[in-house]
This record gives structure tokens, sequence and C-alpha cells, in this order.
């Protein structure tokens, strides 16, 4: 069978990603086992009135890849083919951007497209039993067409919602984060042809675990919201909701697993996220707020501070419990979009390859022309065929020297508990070097742009390259610095 053949042809990825990312009704109940978690801050809640969306992967699987899948034009007749088999028009031109890969899993890369548009998404089962798909349904390429072709935040929306409502969701359910300067918004995609989706306002932040997380909605107020136009009525057909029963409609009530809903997993990472974000603790008994105003504003250190919590010290610290950075995760994200800056450096993203309680967050620029040779592991054309290849283990996925550093460097690190303190200490050392340098950087790019667009383009891609190298450089030294200790095999 021939790579095209191996693309095509129809499989059952959303299953697999169900049982190892998201939840399942088992006979003797909801059972969850990885967990992923994100974290939406409006404009008006940041200190300096960026957009920010945190996101933590968490999943089964060996690997990470990053690519920059490079623009271009399209000829008439081209279309995009669909897992299942669904094709659709391809657009006369498509946007270049920083693809953060999972090989083989279909719902868990993210991507920051060149016009600062950022998606993600976390796992949120809904009760829906008999879903409606056309040619299969679309799962993995709902994204990656919002990064393609999304200008803005709502223009995403739109687009995924168009996609769901032609094909159906092929999967039980999903929240995507889809971000740009002015907006954030949470897109729940319902298993089949239904979707809600609601604006975080600006002064407020947004957390999301692996359940639904909108509540009322008002599908009038389309600055606000947006959505199928049957999205109550067919609950109500359902027997989801009933007014004289259940008073004001809630989607998340209706729409979700059951069990998704009060899954400590959720509930736990949730009321996390808000005391660590907002100051404040809610009742975590009660559901909890879509979003809400925080204590103060908030930066991309705050964030990353969220991003590496395991609990420590709370009412909740149990090791047997997934927080929100657990050792299911397998890379931690924050897009950084600043409308006040030029296009080719709104948008930054403070990665972290792996767990990033043991790994150095550094800046990378969606525009940049390539990637840093110690992260490479092929092309970005290659990487996309791989990624569809089904028949491909797990072995057999390829990875690059970083990302091997990274994990080698977190399983020797992690079993000793000074080590994991000074490998952290030592990372957030080095991030506030970064960001210092950062604003100095962005200034002298606003004036290269001026006089040469291509240069300044240059100057990007080298200085992310440089500040990611760094990062590898950093861990191997990190590595050097490990004593055997007793039986230990370091």
């Amino acid at each position: 069978m021939d790579i095209t053949q191996r693309i095509i042809r129809p499989v059952l990825l959303g299953s697999l990603c169900i049982l190892a990312s998201l939840s399942s009704f088992a006979a003797e109940g909801f059972k969850q086992d990885f967990d992923c978690f994100s974290i939406i801050v409006g404009k008006k809640a940041s200190a300096d009135g960026s957009v920010l969306f945190g996101h933590n992967e968490d999943v089964l699987a060996p690997v990470v890849n990053l690519y920059k899948v490079p623009g271009g034009g399209h000829g008439p007749g081209e279309t995009v083919v669909l897992r299942q088999g669904g094709t659709i028009p391809q657009v006369k031109e498509t946007f270049g951007n920083l693809w953060l890969n999972v090989p083989g899993w279909d719902v868990c890369d993210g991507y920051v497209n060149e016009q600062g548009v950022a998606v993600g998404s976390d796992g949120c089962p809904s009760r829906e039993d008999d879903p409606q798909l056309t040619h299969g349904g679309i799962l993995f390429w709902l994204r990656r067409l919002v990064a393609e072709r999304a200008r803005t935040a709502r223009e995403g929306v739109k687009l995924a919602g168009a996609l769901i409502e032609k094909f159906g969701y092929n999967s039980s359910g999903r929240s995507y984060v889809i971000a740009d300067e002015n907006e954030g918004w949470i897109l729940a995609a319902v298993n089949g042809k239904r979707w809600v989706a609601r604006r975080v306002p600006d002064d407020e932040v947004a957390v999301i675990a692996n359940c639904y997380t909108i509540q009322a909605i008002n599908l009038r107020d389309t600055t606000n919201f947006l959505g199928s136009a049957d999205i109550i009525e067919y609950a109500v057909s359902r027997g989801w909701y009933d007014r004289s029963r259940d008073g004001e409609f809630n989607f998340a009530k209706a729409y979700s697993n059951p069990g998704s809903l009060t899954h400590p997993g959720n509930t736990g990472r949730m009321w996390r996220g808000f005391a660590l974000l907002a100051g404040r603790k809610y009742d975590i008994h009660k559901q909890l707020p879509f979003a809400v105003v925080p204590e103060k504003k908030l930066t991309p250190q705050d964030l990353m501070r969220t991003m590496r919590d395991r609990y420590e010290g709370t009412e909740i610290d149990d090791p047997g419990q997934a927080a929100i950075c657990h050792d299911g995760t397998r890379y931690s994200m924050i897009a950084q979009i600043r409308g006040w800056l030029p296009g080719e450096i709104k948008a930054v993203i403070w990665l972290a390859l792996h767990r990033p309680d043991l790994q150095g967050y550094s800046a990378w620029y969606p525009t940049i022309t390539s990637i840093p040779k110690a992260y490479v592991s092929e092309s970005a054309e290659a990487g996309l065929q791989e990624h569809l290849d089904t028949s491909l283990t797990a072995s057999e996925r390829r990875k690059s020297p970083a990302y091997t550093r990274f994990v080698d460097l977190d399983n020797k690190a992690r079993p000793d508990s000074s080590a994991s303190a000074a490998t952290l200490r030592a990372w957030k050392s080095f991030e506030q070097r970064n960001f210092k340098a950062q604003a100095e950087f962005e200034k002298n790019i606003e004036k290269t742009l001026k006089q040469d667009p291509r240069k300044a383009i240059k100057l990007i891609t080298d200085h992310t390259a440089q500040k990611a190298n760094e990062v590898f450089e950093k861990a191997g030294e990190l590595l050097k610095s490990f004593k055997p200790k007793g039986d230990s095999k370091w």
C-alpha cells in the first residue's frame, strides 16, 4: 500500500484518541485517563494588553515534533482530502504557521499562524450517541484548516463551525480555543453536526480541563456567541433539557457526558487554575464559572507558573490525581498575541517541549522561515505524510535530538526531589533573562522592518534559533550535572 492510499483510507483514530486522551463510559462508570488544560486571558485582563492562550497537551504519545509550514498559493481544482475521504476545495492562498505535531494523534496538535491566530484544544466528551456524519466526518483537518485559512479568531470560529455542520465532528466532543490579538474564543464541538462558541470577555480569564465550560448562551448576541441554530431545540428533543425542570439553558449540563462535569480530575484542575490566576477559591463541589475577573493583570509568567502546577501544598494534593502538569504532559505553549506590534512579531509562542515543571520555555515566532537544526525531525511535508500514515508504530515515529534530550532530562531529574528543584530554578533564571531581552529585540526588529523587511525576518528566525538552542544546550549541561546516587543508573 503506498502513502497516498494510507492517507485517505478510512480510519478510526477518533476512537483511539478518546481512549487515550479523553474519557469514556465503561460498565463501572465514567473513566478519565489523560488530561489537557487551557487558559485564555482577555486583552484587558493581561498586563500588557495582549491576548494570552496557554495550553498543556497531555496524551499517551512518545514524541512531539515541530514544523514551520510555509504558506503558498494554490491552483484551480485543488482539494483537501479529509481522513475519511470527504473533500473540500482548496483556497487560493494558505497562511504559513508553526505546527506542534503529535504524530499519529489527530486531536493533539497546536498551531499559531503568521496572521497571529492560535488554535489548540481540550477533549470534552459529550453525551451524543447518535451523531450525524457526512463522508465520515472531520477531526484532524479541523484545526489545521483554521490555521491555514483564518485571518482572525472570529473567522476561524466561523470556519470551524461551518466544517462541523457540513461533515460532522468525528469524536465524542472537544473544546477548541481559537485566539488572536483581539479575541479569545472557546468553541465546543459535539459529536456530529452541532457546536456552540463563546467569546471570553476582554477583562476575564477562562480555564478548561476536560469538560465543557460554556453555560448560558444567547445566539442573538453574535458579538459574544456563535453556534448551531438548533442547539437548544435538539437538547429538548433528546430529553437533555427541560425548561420547567432545569430553568435557564446550560450547554455544559445539557450536552456533557455527565461523568466529565463532576470528575475530580476536571473540577480539581479548574479550581486550582482559578485559584492561581484569579486569586480566589471557588466551591469545588459546584459548577465553576465560565470565566472570572482576575485580581491582578496577568503575564505570560503567571501562565507558566500555572502550567507547571502539581497541586503542591494544597488541600487536594494527591499523587494519584491528575494535576495541571502531570506525567502525561507532552508540551506546554503560551501564545502571547499583541495587536500593537507589526504582524511579523505580534505573536510570540513561549514553548516548553515535554513537561514544563522540568523544562524551560523559550520564545518562538510563527513567522520564522525554518526550524533550528536540533529541533528538526524531517520536512513539514514529510511530517504531514508521516502523521497521516496509520501503519507506523510508535517506535517508527521520527523525533528530533532536542525532544530526545528533554525527555532524558526529565527522566533523570524527576526521581530526585533536590535535582528537580535545582532544574526548575535554573529554567526560571534562564526565562527571566529571556523576558528582559525580548523587549529590546522587538524594538530593534520594528526599526529593521521599516528599512529591510527581509532582513528583519532573518533576524527573527536567527533569534528564535538562538533561544531554542540555548534551551537545548542548557538541558545538556543539566544532564551532565547529575551525579550517580546509590543504585541509580544515572
